[in-house]
Formats: structure tokens, sequence, C-alpha cells
């Protein structure tokens, strides 16, 4: 049965202390992403018990909703129930600066700015695998315009990528898109590409008699990122010292002449020093645990994501594929943990016997295995029952040290599924097609069996029952039949 995502935005927005409580709203693949005003004023009972939402992630002033696979259409809904241009003001008064308030910013600041990235980046990572394929296969000759055309399509997210980030990070911080985006293009300007590519070569490069630092931007996110957080400060300064009657060429002027020069010259080396110390801590465990890393990772990736720090990750498996052509410790880890979710969830949808829940169970397992979105499996099914988690926690484990042996690695971004199984397939290595369907086989059977052995408490027919009668027979709004 189609669900009234009209009813379910009003009642979410409710839940949040109505619309005036909420400044912002976003979504990623399966989550609302909400900021908002006052926490006292959210009733987070209300919220998980909606039916349609999935689980609920609370952080400082800032609400994650799951809702699934269907979240645009719950998105656009609630966008609906707020008036166009409205922007409640922010929380007045100086915040106290501690250790966790700032690691809190700089996490959210990068999952707030990827989040909204993920589909390009996975639709381009997909478009290049079929380029792959077509030339592994033989259907195109190496070279051929066609081919050229389509690697062209599945790279421009990649190869734009610094410009994508900085539009989405000008949203973030709230600072001047189109200053963003043009500050960002000069990174990867061709005669900038070209004068970076001389300095790498040796000779010597500066600007205004200050040495510039040989960097390759293309694929990169954190020196874009970092240049729009110091660009909405920029922003603010300059808006301040330009007099009112010269503030429409003036202070655009000042703004990219401060900004842009203090990218190439200090920012963006700054960004790739940080990026790529972040890349060396994570493969460095990597290489000295080896397939164990890989388990480890398969086994703590549903818990990463119940927080929505998987996407801590997207920029270090981006700038690895871009220097190396693959990556083998975060995604190999996913295989395991995707359809170990889909394998727990299809053991719940053949034992139970709540029809509603068997319904969830079967749409979440499908959206695990054959796409690799595991949100509604972990949020519908796993945690809301918990025993299926474990057993999803200890096959990710294992089909993760399997992975790990094999030395899977993955070409491309894309949530690792039997749709997108072809990242991991190596040209040079056939014997890579066997593993990823050997573990993707193991991960279903093995979290399916587990998922049986460890049973989980079942949830009442009459319950559900007795709840949609209510429903139809209160007087009194949905969402206070439902507290």
């Amino acid at each position: 049965m189609a669900k009234n995502y009209a009813a379910l935005a009003k009642d979410i927005v409710s839940a949040l202390g109505g619309k005036d409580n909420i400044v912002a709203v976003t979504h990623c693949m399966t989550r609302l992403r909400f900021v908002f005003q006052d926490e006292s004023a959210i009733d987070s009972a209300t919220l998980k018990s909606l039916s349609g939402v999935l689980g609920v992630v609370r952080n400082d002033n800032q609400c994650q909703v799951i809702i699934g696979n269907t979240v645009s259409q719950a998105y656009r809904e609630v966008v609906n129930l707020l008036p166009a241009g409205m922007r409640p003001a922010e929380p007045q008064g100086p915040q106290k600066l501690t250790l966790r308030r700032i690691g809190a910013g700089v996490l959210d600041a990068l999952i707030g700015t990827m989040s909204p990235l993920i589909p390009a980046i996975i639709g381009g990572s997909m478009v290049k695998l079929l380029a792959m394929i077509l030339e592994m296969t033989g259907a195109l000759p190496k070279g051929a315009p066609t081919l050229t055309i389509l690697t062209v399509i599945g790279d421009g997210a990649f190869f734009f990528l610094p410009l994508m980030v900085a539009a989405s990070a000008a949203v973030k911080f709230k600072t001047n898109m189109s200053l963003a985006i043009a500050i960002a293009g000069v990174l990867v300007h061709p005669s900038f590409i070209e004068l970076m590519a001389k300095a790498a070569q040796g000779e010597h490069v500066e600007f205004a008699f200050i040495p510039v630092t040989a960097v390759k931007y293309t694929y990169t996110v954190i020196p874009a990122l970092v240049m729009t957080w110091c660009l909405s400060y920029i922003e603010r300064w300059v808006d301040k010292i330009t007099p009112a009657v010269t503030k429409n060429f003036l202070k655009p002027m000042l703004i990219v002449l401060i900004a842009a020069p203090l990218a190439i010259v200090l920012i963006g080396p700054l960004g790739i020093w940080i990026g790529s110390a972040i890349s060396s801590l994570v493969y460095t465990i990597h290489g000295y645990l080896g397939w164990l890393s890989v388990a480890i990772m398969g086994a703590l990736w549903p818990l990463l994501v119940m927080t929505g720090m998987h996407r801590v990750f997207t920029p270090t498996i981006i700038q690895t594929i871009a220097e190396t052509g693959k990556e083998g410790m975060v995604m190999p880890s996913e295989i395991g943990a995707n359809l170990s979710l889909g394998g727990s969830s299809l053991a719940v949808a053949w034992k139970t016997k709540n029809p509603e829940l068997r319904q969830t169970a079967l749409a979440a397992a499908a959206s695990a295995i054959m796409a690799g979105i595991s949100e509604p499996a972990l949020y519908g099914v796993a945690i809301r029952l918990k025993r299926p988690l474990i057993a999803s926690l200890i096959s990710g484990f294992i089909c993760g040290a399997i992975a790990g042996m094999a030395g899977l690695a993955s070409h491309s971004m894309a949530a690792p599924g039997l749709f997108t199984s072809v990242q991991f397939f190596d040209p040079a290595n056939p014997m890579t097609i066997v593993w990823v369907f050997g573990v993707m086989a193991l991960a279903v059977v093995l979290s399916f069996v587990l998922t049986l052995i460890l049973g989980f408490e079942d949830i009442p027919v009459e319950n559900e029952a007795e709840k949609a009668r209510a429903l139809q027979t209160a007087p009194v709004p949905a969402q206070e039949a439902r507290a």
C-alpha cells in the first residue's frame, strides 16, 4: 500500500516542533536531514513511532530522519509545508567551544557537504563501469569515440568534484554559491592545471613573489571544502568594509582577489595535506592489519551508518581510486555488511507472522541485496528487532575477512550490491568475479542462518491490528493517536 507522504511529512514537522523550529532541510539517499533551533521542542518518542520513519539520529542541533529509498517523496512534501525562502533566525548567543563541538562540527561539515553529491558520484561511477565492461568484452574497441565519450560522461563528476563540493559547501556554510564555484573553478582551470604540471616537473612557479606548491586538485574534496568555509568568513568581512555604493562591483572583486590566491597558495595545499594524511592513516592501518582491517570494517559498517559516520570515508575512497585506480579496504568491507543485512531481513520475512513486518523486511532485503542500499534493512528490521543486527555484524566480519583475503578492490564508488558488483571485477584477474559472487552469496546465506539460529522477538499481529483500529476510530489527530 502506497504511503501518504503528505500526512507523514506533516507528522514529522509537528514532532520536530513545527515549521518555525526548522532552520533547514536537505536529504541524501535515505534520510531527511533537519537543522533545528530548539532541541527541547522535539518529541523524539513520537518521531520514532511514526509509521514510515525507520529511525532517528540526533546530534547537537541536527536531526536525521531515516525514510528509506523513497525519501525524495517525503522531502518534497516536507518542503511544501515550509514557506518559500523561510529561514528562521539562527540560535543566538555564543556557544562554548569544546573538542567535542569542534569534532562534531568538522564531521557535520564533511557529511553535510558530501551527502547531496552521492547520487552524482554513484551515477558517474556506474557509467565509468559501463565503459570498462564494453571495452573489456570487446563490444567497443579501445579508443573508440563512443567509449571515450562514455568515459568522459562518467568522469565528469569526479574531474570537476571541487566545483560540486564548493556548491554544496556554500549551502552548508551559507555563503555565496557562485563565488565559491568561481574560486573552485580556478583550481581545475586548464591553464592552472598546465602550470601545476610544470611546477611538478621542477619549474619555479610563484604568485606575487610567493612560491606556489605543485598540486593536482581534480578528484579532490578537502581543498574546496576548506576554501568555501574560509570564503564564508571572507565574504562577511569584505561586506563590512565596503561602502554600500560600491558593493555591487567592489565587494565581489575583493572577495575573489582575496579568496582565490589564498586557495592557491595556502588553503589548497593544506587541504591536500589533510586529505592525504587521512588516507595515509586509513591505509596504514590496512597495511598493518591486512584482511583483518577489512573484516573489522565489515562488522563496524552498519554501526557507522547508524551515526552517519560512513560518509566520512567518501573523500578517502575517491582520492584513493583517483591515485591508484582501486580501493581495497572500505568498499570490499561493504559487500558483506550490505548483503548480510539483506540476508537477515530475508530470514525475518520468512519467519515473522506479522504481514506488515514481512512486507517491510522483503522490501528492505531487496534494496540491500540488489542495490546495496542497506538503511531500510538496518532501521526497518535489524535495529528494530536487535538480534538480526547481531547476526549481520557477525556475518559482516566473516565476509569482510574473506573479501580481504581474496584481495578484492573496487574500481569505482557505488554501494556494493548485486547490480553494482561489476565495480569489483578486475580484467587482469577473472577470478575476482568468482570471489565477488561467492562473498555475496555467503553473506546472504550466513546472515539468514544466523538470524534463524539467534531468533528474534516477533511483533504480534494483534498489536498492529489494535493500533490500526485505534487510528481509524480515535477522533484526535494521527500524531496524538500514535503518541
